[in-house]
């Protein structure tokens, strides 16, 4: 049976900023197991939630019920390299996933930049790069398995249980527990990446162009200042160019890491040290051209903890939501260390992706972990509103149910899924009651 322990351990986040005293916390193996853990907390009349690595924002993994951790539930069942599809259990860490992929000569199509999470958490949430045709992780998803209220296990593709795959990709744990998920990927490929400071006004007046001649293409903007820093991505035919050793840990441990967690503490002790501190850091990192494997160039470590919030936008509002944001910044008292990243993303047809039914830009505004975060996020919340803005759901926000229907087009299709699979709210939480009602 699946391991666990009772009474009052407390689970916290990767960034601290959530915590929950849940009754058991169980460690299933199998989805057998995972399965007769829903039946028996629905017996005992307790909510049960899976929680991955806490990566999320939000409190969308909390429970005061039964917490499903799935470490033992992350196996690779299948490699079919003909058929371009790998099937893995939900626990199965993203890093692990690449290199599992690499070593089968595979790779997902487009990543975020971080891989710590697992594969369920990551696509129950909606994580996403960047990419001018190529979407989030779930729009990769083939098929899954999804563990439902009455204990029974739903297989889900395009041909079968059409209407929960089609919603479940991204689910926010409010449909099931995921015990499985397909991907399809395809034979591995090089990515040349070309990274270098550009003015604030040039990427702006630029921004369309750069995304539609590249696949793609990210920048940040350090606050304070007019620098930013560009990231183009595009297929090679190679030869793999990867950055020395040196070079990589300089640039990726030392500065963006090292120095950086430096420069944050300083800016939280003495925040009237921060504009100075971001002219240095908007310079610190020279331009750098490298081609290596696609998971090496799409992530990167990211040691120095922080807190979140993210916009989706439509693409074209973009650049003025941005401008507004600089803006407001500079006219403020505000003292903000962290970049502002701006991605891209296609449109696609998952019912509660950021990214559905309108092709997307994302803006994502971060502080240093322990900072007073309130005003900063308050204020970029309100600019991201008034431009249709839609919260990632594992970002921290202020939206509610009433606000997330009128901003997603198939909201109550996503809704009228969940009354079916769980009329009983078994997996309700706060966050989901506030985000999708009661």
């Amino acid at each position: 049976m699946a391991g666990g322990t009772t009474g009052a351990e407390v689970w916290r986040n990767w960034a601290g900023n959530v915590t929950a005293r849940p009754r058991r916390t169980v460690t299933p193996a199998s989805v057998d197991e995972l399965a007769a853990v829903v039946r028996e907390a629905a017996e005992d009349g307790l909510t049960v939630k899976a929680v991955g690595t806490g990566h999320s924002f939000t409190a969308a993994a909390a429970t005061e019920g039964v917490l499903i951790r799935p470490d033992r539930l992350a196996a690779v069942r299948s490699v079919d390299e003909k058929a371009g599809t790998v099937t893995v259990e939900a626990g199965l860490p993203l890093h692990q996933l690449n290199r599992m992929l690499d070593a089968h000569g595979l790779s997902l199509t487009n990543m975020g930049d971080i891989m710590q999470q697992t594969v369920a958490g990551a696509t129950s949430t909606g994580t996403h790069g960047t990419g001018r045709d190529s979407g989030s992780i779930a729009t990769q998803i083939k098929g899954l398995e999804l563990v439902c209220a009455d204990g029974s296990v739903l297989h889900c593709s395009a041909d079968e249980n059409a209407d929960v795959f089609a919603a479940a990709r991204i689910g926010l744990g409010a449909l099931g527990v995921i015990g499985s998920i397909t991907f399809g990927v395809e034979p591995s490929f090089l990515l040349a990446a070309r990274e270098e400071p550009t003015g604030f006004d040039q990427v702006t007046s630029q921004f369309d162009q750069l995304v539609a001649e590249n696949e793609h293409f990210e920048f940040y903007w350090f606050p304070h200042t007019d620098g930013c820093n560009t990231k183009r991505n595009n297929r090679s035919q190679g030869p793999a160019a990867p950055l020395t050793r040196a070079r990589g840990w300089i640039d990726d441990e030392l500065l963006s890491n090292g120095v950086f967690q430096l420069a944050c503490a300083l800016g939280k002790a003495v925040p009237a040290a921060v504009p100075g501190i971001a002219q240095i850091s908007s310079r610190a990192l020279s331009a750098r051209t490298y081609t290596d494997t696609a998971y090496k160039v799409f992530t990167s470590p990211r040691r120095v903890r922080f807190v979140e919030m993210e916009y989706a936008v439509p693409r074209e509002a973009a650049v003025d939501a941005l401008r507004e944001v600089k803006a407001m910044v500079e006219r403020s008292r505000l003292r903000i260390s962290f970049p502002v990243e701006v991605r891209v993303a296609p449109a696609d047809d998952i019912a509660l992706s950021t990214a559905s039914g309108r092709e997307t830009a994302y803006i994502a505004v971060h502080m240093y972990r322990g900072s007073r975060y309130q005003e900063y996020f308050t204020a970029v919340e309100r600019i991201m509103v008034a431009h249709e803005g839609r919260p990632h759901w594992g970002k921290m926000h202020t939206r509610d149910a009433a606000y997330l229907s009128a901003a997603y087009p198939r909201f109550a299709e996503f809704t009228a899924l969940r009354d079916r699979l769980d009329p009983q709210r078994l997996f309700a939480n706060g966050y989901l009651r506030r985000v999708l009602g009661d």
